[in-house]
């Protein structure tokens, strides 16, 4: 089993920054991608950036530039810094981890996939 924990999350004026983290607890050894999908009540969840065991980042178009995804495996945690930020990346960011990941960032059928709690990013104009 593994358990993923947020936090970092919060209200922040454009132009802020931010950073989440996301612990993982467990056989983390079986969840070489992790990353961060981000939803509202408007919208669908989507990827936001995501990092591979081997050091691979795929970044959503609309965070590109602004967010960096990092991943320290001793502590088993990943981060998100968010820079720049605008009141449309206001949402609910959930951390994901999976054995293995669909053209989407997703965890591929039959492979382990695990979501966070998500955590409250709320960012004012």
């Amino acid at each position: 089993q593994v358990q993923l924990a947020e936090s970092g999350g919060g209200l922040v004026q454009a132009g802020g920054s931010l950073r989440l983290s996301c612990a993982a607890s467990g056989n983390i050894f079986s969840i070489p991608v992790m990353g961060w999908f981000r939803q509202t009540p408007e919208k669908q969840r989507e990827l936001v950036a995501t990092m591979a065991d081997g050091g691979i980042t795929n970044y959503a178009d609309s965070v590109k530039g602004r967010f960096t995804i990092s991943r320290d495996n001793a502590m088993n945690t990943v981060y998100l810094q968010m820079n720049s930020l605008k009141p449309e990346d206001t949402a609910v960011y959930y951390c994901h981890a999976a054995s293995l990941v669909n053209k989407y960032g997703l965890g591929a059928p039959g492979y382990l996939e695990v979501w966070g709690q998500g955590t409250l990013v709320t960012v004012s104009s």
